[in-house]
C-alpha cells in the first residue's frame, strides 16, 4: 500500500516506521529537508539498535529503510492510497494541510489526522470531500503502543471505519472507535490521573514522591502521575489538559493546574529539559516518598474513583462501548486492568458513595457524580 506521512517529528517518524515496518510503501512529508534528514538519521540507528537486539535482521533493516522516502513538497503524495497528518496540535495548520492534500491526492485517498485533542469533524470541514477524512490517533512510541484510536468525523463515510481498522489489525495495532469528542476516549478518561493528584499536592496532603508511590505501590500503575507527566512534558500535558477544559465549555472537571502551568512557564518540562517535578540531573538525589499504608490507600482510593467516574461517564455519553473504553485504559495507558472492571470490584455502591462524600467536602461540581454511575446500582 502507498502511504504518507505529514510531519517528520518524533510521531511522524514513528508511524512511518511502523508502516514500512509492516510492509507498506511510505513517503514522509516535511518542508524542512533539514527536519527530514534528522528523522532519516533517527530512524537509521532504531533500525541498528533492532538489529543489535536481534529483533530483526540486517537484511530486514535495510529494507525498512527501502521502503521510506522523504519529499518537501506536497505535491508527491498525489498516488498515495491512505495519508496520516501528524503536525502540531493547532486547527489552522491541519485544516490548510488537509485544504491541500484535497487538491493533490486522488478521490479515493483515505486521510487521516493523528490529532489527540481537537475535532476531527473542523479538520473534515476544510474539505470538499470531508466523507473520506477521520481521525487515526496513535500513542508514542506508535511502533510501540498497541492502542489506536479511530475516530469518525461527523462526515466521515461509515463504510470507511471496518477498512481502517482491518489495516491497523495488520499492523498489528488494536483499534477502537471513538465518538468526536474532547480528548476521545483516552485523553478524556485519563484526566484525572494528573488533575486529582495536582489537586492532592495543593492541598498540602501529600508531596510528589508519596502521591507516586501511592499509586504504583497501592494501585500497580506502571508509572505514577507525577513520573508520568515528567515524562510526556509538562508543557504537552498542560496543553493537552487545556484544550479538553476549553472543549467542554470549561466543565471544572477538567480545569488546569496553576502547579502544572507554573512549570511549563518556567521551562521545567520533565525528562526532556532536565528538571520538572523531579530533578534529572546527573548527581540530584530524589526526594523519598512518605510510605504511609492508610495515607496512600486513600491518595489511590481518591484517584481512582476519579477515573472511574469518568469511564462510567464516556459509556453513558456513548463516547465509546464498554469493551472500547476498557481497552483503551489498559493497552493504551497501561492501566492495570479496565476501570469499569475495578468499579465492579470495588463495588458500585461503594464508588457512587465516595464520589458523593467528595462532593459533600468540597461542594464543587467538579465531583459530582456521573449519572452513568449512579444508574450501574
Amino acid at each position: 500500500m502507498k502511504t504518507g506521512v505529514i510531519g517528520s517529528g518524533t510521531m511522524g517518524t514513528g508511524i512511518a516506521q511502523l508502516m514500512a515496518m509492516a510492509g507498506e510503501e511510505v513517503l514522509i512529508y516535511d518542508n524542512n529537508p533539514a527536519a527530514c534528514n534528522r528523522a532519516l538519521g533517527r530512524l537509521q540507528k532504531i533500525m541498528q539498535r533492532l538489529t543489535e537486539k536481534g529483533k530483526i535482521t540486517p537484511q530486514e533493516a535495510e529494507a525498512v529503510l527501502g521502503r521510506i522516502s522523504f519529499a518537501d513538497k506536497l505535491i508527491a503524495f498525489g498516488d498515495r492510497e491512505l495519508i496520516v497528518e501528524a503536525v502540531i496540535e493547532d486547527l489552522g495548520v491541519k485544516q490548510d494541510i488537509f485544504e491541500q492534500l484535497e487538491d493533490l491526492c486522488s478521490p479515493d485517498c483515505i486521510l487521516a489526522t493523528n490529532t489527540s485533542s481537537l475535532s476531527v469533524t473542523s479538520i473534515a470541514a476544510a474539505c470538499d470531500r470531508p466523507q473520506r477524512v477521520l481521525g487515526m490517533h496513535f500513542f508514542n512510541p506508535a511502533p510501540v503502543m498497541k492502542l489506536v484510536e479511530v475516530v469518525p468525523a461527523l462526515q466521515t463515510d461509515r463504510s470507511l471505519l471496518p477498512e481502517v481498522k482491518a489495516l491497523l489489525e495488520k499492523w498489528g495495532k488494536i483499534p477502537v472507535e471513538a465518538k468526536d469528542t474532547p480528548g476521545f476516549i483516552v485523553n478524556r478518561i485519563a484526566r484525572p490521573f494528573y488533575g486529582e493528584a495536582l489537586r492532592i499536592l495543593e492541598e498540602g496532603i501529600a508531596d510528589v514522591p508519596t502521591i507516586d508511590w501511592a499509586m504504583t505501590e497501592m494501585g500497580g500503575f506502571r508509572m505514577g502521575p507525577f513520573t508520568l507527566m515528567d515524562y510526556i512534558g509538562n508543557d504537552v500535558n498542560y496543553a493537552v489538559t487545556e484544550t479538553v477544559f476549553k472543549a467542554f465549555y470549561y466543565d471544572p472537571r477538567y480545569k488546569p493546574s496553576f502547579t502544572q502551568k507554573r512549570l511549563a512557564e518556567a521551562g521545567w518540562l520533565g525528562r526532556k529539559s532536565g528538571r520538572g517535578y523531579y530533578d534529572y540531573s546527573p548527581d540530584a538525589r530524589q526526594p523519598e516518598p512518605k510510605e504511609d499504608p492508610v495515607l496512600g490507600f486513600s491518595i489511590f482510593k481518591r484517584i481512582l474513583v476519579m477515573l472511574i467516574n469518568e469511564a462510567a461517564d464516556a459509556l453513558f455519553w456513548q463516547i465509546a462501548s464498554r469493551e472500547d473504553i476498557e481497552l483503551a485504559m489498559t493497552k493504551g495507558v497501561n492501566y492495570p486492568k479496565g476501570l469499569l472492571q475495578w468499579a465492579e470490584e470495588m463495588g458500585i455502591a461503594r464508588c457512587v458513595e465516595m464520589m458523593d462524600e467528595l462532593y459533600d467536602r468540597y461542594r464543587e461540581d467538579r465531583y459530582r457524580c456521573s449519572p452513568g454511575l449512579r444508574n450501574m446500582l
